[in-house]
């Protein structure tokens, strides 16, 4: 396969033109300098040639028009503009997983263009980000010169054992594209004493007649681009290296930026998750619940700096019906089973004495015998066990989207961090490598997994028995020292050489071969090697099985999954329905997006829920049919101000609750001078101040077809102008559900082990914070414990809602009441379990299809075969008119609608239409948001499409989306088929169209 590059993406071009405007009124030039001539051997040509021509790049832009063309370039983007012009430093930010590679070596030749520059150096923190960026360079080339007319250009990594290439990036005319590690010239020394244990970069050279090598690159005033700047140049002396190039200007590209110089471009990850362009996040996490039939206790601190001594310990509490794991602050006396929330279990652990000597912390209880210690904990669970059920359900979460998207030609990724090489690889005496304990868990939860037969067709034709030896592998860094015996160790680090050679190779090099069904390798296991500038847009889990503190950061760790899908043509596969992943912590989804949040808001810099002055600075402000400008950063400022006075923000801008009820309401309250502008002002203010939404796994509901308005005519007259029909119906006999469950209890129920809880959150990002809520619960087996009986019929009528008569047969008519009594959370789980497969079983079983016309049967397959969920109070609202009974709205304004049609007696129904349902145009698909019937006053019928935006004003519209919008509405003037296609940005105006 080979990857395609769209070069028309609107937010790619738009840093590429930011990064080129700053030379804008540069003429085309170069400067030209003297080579010293080469040093040849007696097989070479003659000593002492002519000198050799080298050329540089040459500046005549006086500093005052680059601050000029910067403040210019950040009033079109949004950002905070210079105050002053102190360096030739610039910024671009970009979201992980957006193309910044692409972005900053497309900038390469767009500035020669423009301006004729052809001296460019790369520089990287590590060999993965080289390796990546040699990768990038190689697959992009043709792309480059189709772009560029076949333009020639050089492109290397630098070597020190190559120093010819140094010559030749001095001399040639053509673009010259050098990559160099920071390391590979941090180190220098001008005492002429010391200068051998310098970098040879920096060392004179026989072969260079004398000269160093730095000192040819010195003189072609490169431009460098620094590729992750907070790990190159955040000390003295990497800074000090940069300058020692003796660049020209100064590119530093990022996700996470810590020194901020000129910001040019800024793509946040709020930005990026709003226009879709990264992957959304799943947060799953794995915690002991209810199957804990022992008490659980763990002692994480002591303090006796106040009266009484305190200790803070973890406890299994009980609430609402469940059980969490909790921290609380306990005293000598306080009895752990009121603490708990009355869990019988606890029943005797009453706090006797708090013990604070440090090196000997301690807590013991008055009748029972157990002393816990600093750090331990009684009643937990193995950690093997722990990590186990993690590659269980990463497998899983795997096979799960491969069943999805193999269909679609999409190969599914899982990376694996791991803490010590050794657990997954190690080596015996003989050098031989051997599974580490990861590894051989990985097999064996592979091969068990696979045996289910909703993975059959994933697996048809192979020998189940040696499928997993060949799937998995790992990259890691080794070191070749050997111990006191003679023997290979295995170095925890980031060093230089790949343990297993072709491995490194997949991995590394041949990102083409790897997201090919050809290759085997899917799940990649690797240490810290792999934790930044390696990435792959087919990783769609991510897990981390780590048994110390010290774990990769957040943003590094999804960073490496959230480029977008590639299938197997090598082109881009967007949207959220493809584009998930999943990420096992560990730890709760809580405190995942809580920390999340905080290294989003530490790494870009980013007030969630802040109105900063500069924010209208980029509204469009139309001057006439052909001119506009931007409301700019005085009236910005004025703006602000305003709303500071309002009560709408406080004095750090921080958006208060006044402006939200505001919002909702559409009663902004602004000054007269900006009340013309009054929508996109609005529109900026709900991304700062919304909520993000974290969907909830309770309130997750499948919507279903609304049968009165589907079978209508009315309906049916809409949906014939678009080409689609079909219903179904559902029915459901409870008295054979029950006698079903009860034989499945009797023949599958196995008890004699408790619970792991796996639960996964859905993750979102905005202008209001990162959240994440439950999308899915689920269990896993481990050892029983000692246990008291809970109360079984309550809690298996909240698990199912099924009636209390209706289980109590269930349970009696299976026969299996006495298997409750070996591991009752077990049980409860079990037979929970199966009702509720059943129950699905059942659903599936009533489904009756009916056709509307055989000539559309297409029509059918496409909507029996995309299931559309929501969740309740937060993405969906209930619906009277729709074509489904709850409508799930992807945006405020959408939502406005809905409720709009619903109260509106003109209204008779509407839908809103189907991902699939799209226009080709030719910048790509365009998808209109709905279809609607109109019956005024019952005597006429108008039928329309409609599509809804955030604001009117076509200049503040992306470009795509406006040529997007112009094609849709040729598209339905061309049916015929009197359908009004209308573009509309509140219920009000839209019913202006029809009155």
């Amino acid at each position: 396969m080979k990857i395609k590059f769209d070069p028309n993406l609107d937010f790619q071009k738009q840093a590429i033109e930011s990064v080129a405007g700053v030379f804008e009124g540069q003429e085309i030039c170069q400067t030209n300098f003297t080579v010293a001539p080469l040093q040849y051997t007696t097989q070479q040509l003659i000593p002492g040639m002519e000198n050799n021509l080298g050329i540089g790049n040459r500046l005549k832009l006086l500093p005052e028009d680059i601050h000029k063309n910067i403040r210019k370039i950040q009033l079109q983007n949004g950002l905070a503009p210079s105050e002053k012009m102190d360096s030739m430093d610039f910024t671009v930010e970009m979201e992980t997983g957006t193309g910044k590679t692409y972005v900053y070596l497309r900038a390469i030749f767009e500035m020669n263009r423009l301006y004729g520059f052809t001296k460019f150096i790369i520089v990287v923190p590590s060999i993965a980000i080289k390796e990546g960026v040699a990768k990038s360079l190689e697959i992009t080339a043709e792309h480059f010169k189709e772009l560029y007319d076949n333009v020639t250009f050089d492109a290397f990594v630098y070597d020190s054992s190559r120093l010819s290439d140094v010559r030749n990036f001095a001399t040639s005319p053509d673009i010259q594209i050098m990559v160099i590690n920071i390391d590979a010239f941090r180190k220098s020394f001008t005492d002429p004493e010391k200068e051998n244990k310098a970098n040879i970069i920096h060392r004179s050279h026989d072969r260079m007649t004398g000269a160093k090598p730095i000192e040819y690159i010195q003189e072609t005033n490169p431009i460098v681009i620094v590729d992750e700047p907070q790990s190159v140049d955040t000390t003295s002396k990497s800074k000090e290296a940069i300058r020692s190039l003796n660049p020209l200007c100064t590119l530093r590209y990022s996700a996470t930026h810590i020194d901020k110089h000129h910001m040019l471009y800024k793509l946040d990850s709020v930005d990026a998750y709003e226009q879709k362009l990264v992957k959304q996040i799943e947060v799953a996490g794995v915690e002991v619940k209810d199957g804990h039939n022992k008490a659980y206790i763990k002692l994480l601190s002591v303090s006796n700096k106040k009266s009484p001594i305190t200790a803070k310990i973890e406890i299994d509490f009980q609430s609402k019906g469940s059980i969490k794991r909790k921290e609380i602050t306990v005293q000598s006396g306080d009895d752990l089973l009121e603490k708990s929330g009355g869990r019988d279990i606890y029943d005797g652990y009453i706090i006797e004495d708090i013990y604070c000597e440090k090196g000997n912390e301690y807590i013991s209880f008055t009748s029972n015998p157990e002393i816990l210690k600093l750090g331990q904990a009684i009643g937990e669970v193995d950690p093997d066990e722990y990590k186990r059920l993690q590659i269980r359900k990463t497998i899983e979460e795997h096979l799960d989207k491969e069943m999805r998207l193999r269909p679609q030609g999409i190969k599914v990724l899982s990376l694996f961090f791991i803490d010590r090489v050794a657990n997954y690889r190690w080596y015996d005496e003989d050098g031989n490598p051997q599974k580490g304990k990861f590894a051989l868990m990985f097999e064996e939860e592979y091969a068990r997994a696979i045996r289910k037969p909703k993975y059959n067709t994933l697996f048809e034709g192979a020998d189940l028995d040696t499928v997993a030896a060949g799937v998995h592998n790992g990259y890691f860094a080794v070191d070749k020292k050997k111990d006191a015996t003679g023997n290979e160790m295995l170095k925890d680090a980031s060093g230089n050489t790949a343990a297993d050679e072709s491995a490194y190779n997949l991995i590394m090099k041949e990102k083409e071969k790897l997201l090919s069904f050809d290759s085997k390798l899917k799940f990649i296991f690797s240490h810290s090697a792999l934790k930044e500038g390696w990435d792959n847009p087919n990783v769609f889990q991510i897990c981390t099985l780590n048994e110390t503190n010290s774990v990769i950061k957040k943003r590094q760790e999804i960073g490496r999954g959230l480029r977008i899908c590639v299938n197997q043509d090598g082109e881009r596969v967007h949207g959220f329905e493809v584009n998930t992943l999943t990420v096992m912590a560990n730890e709760s989804y809580e405190k995942f997006a809580e920390q999340l949040q905080k290294e989003i808001e530490q790494e870009e810099g980013i007030k969630f829920g802040v109105v900063e002055e500069h924010l209208f600075a980029n509204i469009v402000v139309p001057i006439d049919d052909y001119n506009n400008e931007y409301l700019g950063v005085d009236a910005s400022k004025k703006l602000w101000d305003h709303l500071k006075t309002t009560g709408y923000i406080d004095t750090k801008g921080k958006v208060q609750d006044l402006l939200k009820t505001a919002l909702k309401r559409g009663e902004l309250e602004l000054p007269e001078e900006f009340k013309e502008h009054a929508p996109q002002i609005a529109a900026v203010l709900k991304k700062v101040s919304g909520n993000l939404n974290i969907k909830n796994r309770d309130d997750k509901k499948k919507v279903s077809l609304n049968k009165a308005v589907f079978l209508s005519p009315e309906f049916k007259e809409l949906w014939d102008r678009i080409k689609y029909k079909t219903t179904f119906r559902v029915s459901f006999d409870v008295e054979a559900l029950a006698s079903k469950c009860a034989e499945e209890i009797k023949a599958n129920l196995q008890v004699g082990k408790a619970r792991f809880i796996y639960r996964k959150a859905k993750a979102e990002i905005d202008r209001g914070g990162v959240h994440a809520e439950q999308v899915q619960e689920t269990a896993s087996v481990y050892e029983s414990r000692s246990f008291e009986l809970p109360d079984l019929i309550t809690y298996l009528q909240n698990e199912t809602n099924l009636t209390r008569r209706t289980i109590v047969r269930i349970i009696n008519d299976s026969g299996r009441l006495e298997s409750f009594k070996n591991n009752p959370q077990k049980f409860i789980e079990q037979v929970s379990t199966i009702i509720q497969h059943q129950m699905r079983l059942f659903v599936v079983d009533g489904i009756k299809y009916h056709k509307i016309g055989d000539e559309h049967f297409y029509a059918q397959e496409l909507l029996s075969d995309n299931e559309l969920f929501g969740y309740l109070q937060k993405n969906m609202v209930e619906s009277r008119k729709s074509v489904f009974d709850h409508v799930v709205y992807d945006s405020d304004i959408e939502l406005e609608f809905a409720t709009a049609f619903e109260r509106s007696d003109d209204i008779k129904l509407y839908a809103k239409l189907p991902d699939w349902f799209k226009i080709d145009t030719p910048l790509g698909t365009y998808n209109p948001d709905w279809a609607v019937l109109i019956d005024v006053d019952g005597k006429e019928k108008l039928y329309f499409v409609v599509e809804t935006k955030g604001t009117l004003f076509t200049d503040a519209l992306r470009p795509t989306e406006k040529a997007k919008i112009a094609c849709g509405k040729e598209h339905f003037k061309a049916l015929g088929k009197e359908v009004e296609f209308a573009v509309t940005n509140a219920f009000e105006d839209f019913s202006g169209k029809y009155v």
